[in-house]
This record gives structure tokens, C-alpha cells and sequence, in this order.
């Protein structure tokens, strides 16, 4: 028992409290070794931890090789602690190289670990009888700074919360309790006033379309125009969105789209102009072009080897850009005034559910649902992934495992309580085979 606690101390200090039990084991086994057989536990006397943690620093070694060696008996005051991991915050504009919540510190330095005689003790059993110098090895400061030997570590994406739990603060825009809220003069309880913001709030609707496809032998950004191909596709992207728009009947009834937005880049742009031409409706705003929405390398991708160093710095140069394109877009409406007495509250519910009923005028004209209001974006397959992954709280590193064909459709709903669920991705269900591509690839077959 006091070798198992002695261990976990020992874990704990080093950062790796999980593996504590590898320890405890890898000493036992030493110890039976060396009754059976009286050998060292090792020719190089050197014990692997692995931890168990996906963001653990690599295994830990005990080994003679460091630089500098106290002797056993000093090893209860050992010369130097390590410099701990703090994470940064989560607050975007907090980071250096502005990334939003890109990792941690690399601040970490090589060093040893204070322990204490009797973890001292415990280390003499693993390492073996020999009373030679050792001390604690720690990773190197370039193995503290690397995730996994793939890229620097203060670029990877850190949630607020751990997974898969959800973050309902994650666009502040949470409302506060009803007890803190100063300006709140109702007498509904919080589960009440959930039920009313999901009732009475705006659901927001968010529709990512990829461009077409686009000439890629040019350099220029202005000479990568779309394809004759590229143009069919955005003409029959044009005419379902129309049809969204219009809507059928009273059951399949018209959406209510405020605004069309676009990326800075020709392809985008020309995308957008041609799928606003075919709409059938004139009354779709087009925003000005935005540079936030420009292609880009948002984050870095798993599964992937190790980054170069191009693409470290290509990785900070366009993270923070589009991450804050993705915050300036995806967030929930704002919430609807609380009622001032329950009688309100029971009379509007009643009111709600009648008026949501039908979704036709007194002259039989289609008109769109009061609270549900929808965005386009037109812009890339790189920021749309990501986009994807951080809406639903997925690790933004996944966005490469996805695929989005030329004109497609990403579909997103932000309920009015903050949660987001996802009704089509990269669908191109408005195009024939022979226009479904991706980028130069055509058809399925690549």
C-alpha cells in the first residue's frame, strides 16, 4: 500500500496522475523479476508509462541518460521542478497568434520532478539494485510542445468543455439565471422559461453551399471563374433554394431567407450571383462579399502526418480568420420577452399553437413562419467543414474525414436554447449524376 501511494504521488507530480497504476504494475513485475531471476529490470534501466489520456505528454522514462544525475540518496531533493501546462483562455482574442482557444502554453521546459525519499525508494525498486545515478527524465521541450509529433500543441483546438459534453454558453449568448438577471420581473421558474424561449424564440437556419466547380489551372484569383459545368450547377442550386423560398402548399410552406452572404473569391461570388438569378424571387438580400469567408486552412486535420512547417504557418495565418467568420455567423437569435404573469404565459402558448397551425393569409397566399428565419452562405468545402465541425461541437480536427460535393448543401438549425443539430450534409440531391463533382473529380469513381 505505501509503494502504491508512493506511486501516485508520483504520477500526480509529473502530470500523469492516470497512470499511476502503470507505475504501481510495472513495479510489482519489476520486483517478481528480480526474485526469479536477480536481474535488473531492464539492460538500460528504463521504465515506459503510457497514458491512458489522449492529451497526456509522452511516456515518462527513468533513465541514467539525462544530463545531469543525482546521486539515490539526493534524490529527495531533486533540482529543479517542472514547469507545468497552463491552458490558455478561451477567449480568442487571448491568443498570441490569434487562434481561438489554439491549445495551450508552449511555455513547457525540460525538468525534473521533486519526490520525496520514500518515492525515491519505489524508484530504486523499478530501476534495480544498481546504486548508479539517475534522476527523473521528462520530455524534451520540443516533445511538450508537439501533439503527437503531428503539430505544435498550442494549435490544437481546446473546448471549453471536455467531450462529448455540450456547451450551451458556446456563442454567450446564454441567457443568465432568472435570480442574477437584473432587469427580469417575472415570476416563472427556469424550466419555465425554457419552455417559453423553445416556444416562443426564433429557430435560425443556416444553409452552407459550396460554389461550383471552377477552372484550378490558374493561379489568379480572378481568372478561376466556373466552369460550363460549374454554371449548370449553380443554376439548378439556384432553382431548388427558389423553391424553398416560394414553398409548395400550406404543409411544405415558403422559408422566410433573409439574406444571401458570399466569400471574397470569383468563384464564390459567381456562384452566388447566378444561384440569386435563378431563384424566381427578388426579395433575397445579397450581402457584400465577405473576406472572413475566403478558402482557406482552418485548422489542422487527424488523420494526417506530421505538418511542415508551411503549414504550421499557414494554419495560424488563416485559423483565426475564419473562426471568427464562423462566430459571426452561427449564433442563436435573440431571446423573446419574458411574459410578466402566467396567465400571459398560459394565453400565449394557446395563441402559438393555433397560429402556427397554417401558414396561409386571408387571400390563400403562402406566407413564411414567423419564427423561423434563414441564411445563405455561399463560400468553400474547408471552411464549410469546419464550420460543420464547430456548430455541432465536434473536434474541428475531424473536418477532412468530410466531404463536400460542388454545389451542395450543408443545413444547419440553431434552436433558440442554444442547441444545434444538423439536417443535410453536402447534400446534392437537386443535381443529376452528371453534374455531381468534386472540385476536378467528377462523378463517384475517384
Amino acid at each position: 500500500m505505501a509503494s502504491s501511494a508512493a506511486a501516485a504521488r508520483l504520477a500526480s507530480k509529473t502530470g500523469l496522475a492516470a497512470a499511476a497504476t502503470a507505475l504501481v504494475g510495472a513495479f510489482y513485475s519489476s520486483f517478481d523479476n528480480k526474485r526469479s531471476n536477480n536481474d535488473d529490470v531492464s539492460s538500460n534501466k528504463s521504465v515506459h508509462l503510457s497514458g491512458h489520456h489522449a492529451l497526456l505528454p509522452p511516456p515518462l522514462h527513468l533513465s541514467t541518460a539525462y544530463c545531469e544525475k543525482p546521486k539515490l540518496s539526493e534524490a529527495g531533493n531533486v533540482i529543479k521542478e517542472q514547469e507545468k501546462e497552463k491552458p490558455k483562455s478561451s477567449d480568442p482574442a487571448d491568443y498570441a497568434g490569434g487562434a481561438a482557444q489554439f491549445g495551450a502554453s508552449a511555455s513547457d521546459a525540460e525538468g525534473l520532478v521533486r519526490i520525496s525519499c520514500k518515492e525515491a525508494c519505489l524508484l530504486e525498486h523499478i530501476v534495480g539494485s544498481n546504486k548508479s545515478n539517475f534522476a527523473l527524465q521528462l520530455p524534451t521541450n520540443k516533445h511538450i510542445q508537439q501533439y503527437h509529433g503531428l503539430f505544435p500543441r498550442r494549435q490544437l483546438w481546446r473546448p471549453r468543455l471536455e467531450y462529448p459534453l455540450w456547451d450551451y454558453e458556446w456563442d454567450g449568448r446564454q441567457p443568465l439565471p432568472l435570480a442574477a438577471a437584473s432587469d427580469s420581473n417575472t415570476t416563472m421558474t427556469e424550466s419555465q422559461r425554457e419552455r417559453w424561449i423553445r416556444k416562443e424564440g426564433v429557430t435560425r437556419h443556416v444553409i452552407l453551399i459550396r460554389h461550383g466547380q471552377y477552372d484550378e489551372t490558374y493561379p489568379q484569383d480572378e481568372k478561376r471563374i466556373l466552369t460550363p459545368l460549374g454554371r449548370l450547377q449553380a443554376q439548378a442550386t439556384g432553382k431548388r433554394i427558389g423553391e424553398y423560398i416560394r414553398g409548395v402548399n400550406a404543409e411544405f410552406g415558403p422559408c422566410h431567407v433573409k439574406v444571401m452572404r458570399v466569400s471574397d473569391l470569383a468563384r464564390a461570388k459567381e456562384t452566388a450571383q447566378i444561384i440569386h438569378d435563378n431563384l424566381g424571387v427578388d426579395m433575397v438580400e445579397m450581402a457584400d462579399p465577405d473576406e472572413l469567408l475566403n478558402e482557406g486552412r482552418p485548422c489542422h486535420h487527424i488523420p494526417g502526418g506530421r505538418a511542415r512547417q508551411s503549414v504550421i504557418e499557414r494554419t495560424d495565418e488563416h485559423h483565426p480568420r475564419i473562426e471568427k467568420a464562423f462566430r459571426k455567423y452561427f449564433y442563436r437569435a435573440d431571446p423573446p420577452a419574458l411574459p410578466s404573469s402566467e396567465s400571459t404565459l398560459a394565453t400565449s402558448s394557446i395563441t402559438t399553437s393555433s397560429s402556427t397551425s397554417s401558414n396561409t393569409s386571408d387571400n390563400n397566399k403562402l406566407t413564411p413562419h414567423p419564427k423561423h428565419e434563414f441564411e445563405i452562405i455561399v463560400c468553400h468545402a474547408n471552411v464549410i467543414r469546419y464550420f460543420f465541425c464547430r456548430a455541432l461541437q465536434l473536434p474541428p480536427e475531424a473536418w477532412l474525414r468530410l466531404c463536400v460535393f460542388n454545389c451542395s448543401l450543408t443545413y444547419l438549425t440553431i434552436r433558440p436554447t442554444g442547441s444545434v443539430s444538423c439536417r443535410m450534409l453536402g447534400d446534392i440531391g437537386h443535381l443529376p449524376y452528371e453534374l455531381s463533382t468534386f472540385s476536378m473529380h467528377t462523378g463517384f469513381n475517384w
